[in-house]
């Protein structure tokens, strides 16, 4: 019998759209083929130190997931791969069960992405692959052979037990005690899960908004709808605080007791302080509090993405370290102990540890409001043009790159003199005034991503509203 054509990885999946993005591959559905998906999973387990045995395997709650799924079992078989199916879970419960178990592991999830989207995300069992791993999966070859798809096994709830019980173990018994939490449910993958946690460690929670129609929340880019639902359910139900993630539950979402959504950025900054860190890493669109606060010696800024944010770990010399991005997704670095309890390290985004931990320290100041006051008064804001070709974007930026008056002229016209460019990752612009204004290409999708940074929270979003405002027009 003739052996099946090969190509290589990247071959395959320039046909279909689908591409490494900030984390993982994403791609329309209609990308990820079988053919797709076995070639990408095959190239993962060709990776070196990646031996023949057995791979965990998870999914979200996207109606995509499970056929997608099912690709990646068939491609891991053939392979000679076994597979534990681990079943719908959060994307950080799978990573740290491959850590604990010695496994590498597959997640299919989109994310946040839009609907009509998804991704496959994949884990050593030392954790999250690198931009290097990525690379070396693209030039592998992949065969050309029809996949076998069967029916998805039950469910193995072992990844679960083992996440659940780093997040209860995190915290004394009754660090949660007394506080009433609101859980905004919607199609996120934790939504069961979250109940059974902050209940374990004293809390009272009521469930919120939940809906069988994925909903793609950005915690990024809150809609005024979700800002808005943050702040109605908190009046009429007198929360201490409002928590949510994204859909695969590596980004957290909190709310003071007014149902004010705290930003990612602030979020690690306080979580980060919670364990004790001595190294953060964050990327370059990060709350600039953070060196403000004069509470780290070591600060490591990097691209945005979290295989960046490993990176920049890995070289970190002083423990604790921890790494959080914009989007609140926490990353401990090292084994932390807070009060004789040991967590282990997690080298991916999680979402649940950084609300355990910022809630439970809220408790012993009063409120989530008081535990805020502590940092000094940065504002970030960042919304996205959707639609905006990745060319586009790359275009417009390399624009301002060559023209500085034009940049201050289209970024922040009001803010005075351009007094530092940051082209780490994209086009980052500081004032004179103390206004920060960014510009990037997605990672994930075709938009154009802005951030800002000013005194108050108005005048972030402001920033930021004007901005892309500015920029629609360069379409």
């Amino acid at each position: 019998m003739e052996s099946p054509m090969s190509l290589k990885v990247a071959e395959i999946t320039a046909r279909s759209g689908v591409a490494f993005g900030t984390s993982g591959a994403r791609g329309l559905v209609t990308g990820f083929t079988p053919e797709v998906c076995l070639s990408l999973t095959q190239g993962f387990l060709k990776l070196p130190g990646i031996k023949r045995g057995t791979v965990l395997l998870g999914h979200d709650l996207r109606p995509s997931s499970p056929g997608i799924a099912r690709a990646v079992i068939a491609a891991a078989e053939a392979a000679g791969h076994s597979v534990i199916f681990a079943g719908v879970l959060p994307t950080p419960a799978l990573a740290y069960a491959a850590t604990q178990m010695g496994l590498p592991a597959i997640m299919v999830t989109g994310s946040h992405i839009p609907f009509d989207r998804n991704g496959i995300k994949f884990y050593r069992a030392e954790g999250e692959i690198t931009k290097a791993d990525e690379q070396a999966m693209m030039a592998a070859e992949a065969p050309l052979s029809p996949l076998v798809l069967k029916p998805l096994p039950e469910a193995d709830p072992r990844a679960v037990e083992v996440y659940t019980a780093r997040c209860t173990g995190a915290l004394a018994d009754d660090a949660l005690a007394g506080l009433r939490i609101g859980i905004y449910e919607h199609s996120g993958v934790a939504r069961d899960l979250m109940h059974a946690i902050f209940r374990a460690l004293g809390a009272g929670t009521t469930g919120l908004g939940r809906t069988d129609t994925f909903v793609p929340i950005d915690t990024e880019s809150l809609t005024p709808e979700d800002r808005k639902l943050g702040r109605d359910w908190s009046a009429e139900h007198g929360f201490d605080a409002i928590i949510s993630t994204d859909g695969d539950a590596d980004r957290p979402l909190v709310s003071d007791e007014r149902g004010q959504w705290l930003r990612g950025d602030v979020l690690g900054i306080l979580a980060a302080k919670a364990v004790g860190a001595k190294t953060v890493v964050t990327p370059v669109n990060s709350n600039t509090a953070l060196e403000k606060c004069g509470a780290f010696p070591h600060i490591i800024r990097t691209r945005i993405g979290s295989p960046y944010v490993l990176a920049g770990m890995g070289q970190a010399t002083v423990e604790p370290v921890v790494g959080y991005e914009a989007n609140g997704g926490f990353l401990l670095g090292s084994d932390v102990t807070i009060d004789g309890r040991t967590i282990k390290a997690l080298p991916t985004r999680d979402a649940l540890l950084p609300m355990l931990l910022v809630l439970a320290a809220a408790r012993s100041v009063g409120s989530v409001s008081k535990l805020l006051s502590t940092l000094p008064p940065r504002f970030t804001h960042s919304d996205r043009i959707k639609d905006f070709a990745t060319e586009q974007s790359r275009a417009l930026i390399a624009r301002l790159a060559g023209d500085h008056a034009a940049a201050a002229k289209l970024m922040a016209p009001h803010s005075g003199k351009l007094v530092n460019i940051d082209t780490t990752d994209g086009f980052r612009a500081s004032f004179e005034n103390g206004d920060i204004v960014h510009l990037r290409p997605s990672g994930n999708a075709p938009e154009l991503r802005c951030y800002a940074e000013a005194e108050t929270a108005e005048k972030a979003e402001g920033l930021c509203v004007e901005c892309l405002c500015r920029s629609s027009s360069q379409i």
